[in-house]
């Protein structure tokens, strides 16, 4: 075996990309309708079109979207938005107005129709009903807040730049927890409080992961003074995150609970939120997790043990009981991201003093 060694890196790019094409494939032949984890697979998808050039994924996820273009598009919600990140991709590579037609749309709803409370701060929803009121969840970062921000970047639109990073700024403020670094799951902005109040996994991967993507994608970031904040929030989490890391490599569904189940696709995109930061300090977490996250991948291309949707839960037992067993879109996708950032590491910026 020929290992690549990268930057502190170990990997074996050869295994990585024929893992990354298992997936893809497996990923595929999931029937997810227009919904955030479809949202989440296609994004990985994109990552690995990006970091690979493989048009073959290109292809599949062009003739899916198509597809459902065809079939018509739900109502949209926060959640529905993380679509948005895979047609970005697809406009890019093809020119095809059609797909930046539905980007604007999303952006047309976050900005003027979406939910929002305190300081114009996206609730998180999950249809077309006011499930949770005047509740900001983690989750809210991917499906929304880093979308604006890529589209707010490409327009060079001041305006939603800086609606995109209020969102980041309000979210650390109101899911950071300053004391441990780690991040709450949810926040009820009428009871003032983080309901059940745990450090769930997945969360704390939203949230590390989109962070990590702020410096790559905004230009002369260090310009904007939510910026900092964003800086200041990820290296925390990352300091403290670092050091719940298991024997396997991984992080469990609740991070600092030893009765919670290592849970893949939060590790994935802690992992990759690592990579992508581009810290020396990280090299040994992220290449503990290299060897633990290929573990879990099954050979036709599964990711293992990725925790089902979950709401914020009442209790400790309601996130210890959430089935692993299936297949799930945002395994999917968070896996090819976190493959796609360790191939692309040489290009990740390290923000240094910042």
């Amino acid at each position: 075996m020929v290992s690549n060694k990268m930057a502190g890196l170990i990997y074996n790019r050869e295994e990585i990309e024929k893992l990354m094409d298992k997936i893809v494939e497996r990923t595929m032949r999931m029937d997810m309708p227009w919904d955030w984890p479809c949202g989440v697979a296609y994004y990985g998808i994109s990552k690995a079109y990006e970091v690979t050039g493989n048009e073959k994924y290109l292809k599949l996820m062009k003739d899916r979207i198509d597809e459902y273009l065809e079939l018509g598009l739900p109502v949209w919600t926060v959640n529905t938005c993380a679509m948005g990140h895979c047609l970005i991709t697809l406009y890019e590579a093809t020119g095809d107005e059609r797909y930046w037609e539905v980007v604007m749309s999303k952006v047309d709803y976050l900005r003027n129709h979406a939910l929002r409370f305190g300081d114009s701060v996206l609730q998180h929803t999950v249809s077309a009903n006011n499930d949770f009121p005047e509740q900001a969840w983690a989750d809210t970062l991917f499906m929304a807040a880093f979308f604006l921000l890529r589209v707010g970047v490409k327009l060079k639109d001041e305006d939603m730049i800086a609606d995109a990073l209020n969102q980041y700024y309000w979210h650390i403020k109101y899911l950071q927890d300053p004391d441990s670094g780690l991040w709450y799951h949810g926040y009820n902005n009428i009871e003032k409080s983080h309901m059940s109040g745990f450090y769930w996994g997945r969360a704390n991967a939203w949230a590390a992961y989109t962070m990590s993507q702020v410096g790559k994608v905004l230009p002369e970031c260090y310009l904007y003074p939510k910026y900092m904040d964003v800086a200041g929030s990820l290296n925390e989490q990352l300091a403290a995150i670092k050091l719940l890391q298991t024997e396997n490599g991984l992080w469990r569904t609740i991070l600092d609970d030893e009765g919670s189940y290592e849970e893949v696709s939060a590790s994935c995109g802690i992992a990759a939120a690592m990579a992508s930061k581009g810290n020396p300090l990280h090299f040994k977490y992220i290449n503990k997790s290299i060897p633990g996250i290929i573990q879990n991948i099954g050979p036709d291309g599964r990711v293992l043990n990725v925790s089902g949707g979950t709401a914020v839960m009442k209790d400790r037992e309601g996130y210890r009981n959430i089935s692993k067993d299936w297949i799930q879109g945002w395994g999917q996708g968070l896996a090819l991201t976190f493959f796609a950032e360790v191939l692309d590491y040489e290009n990740s910026r390290n923000d240094g003093a910042l």
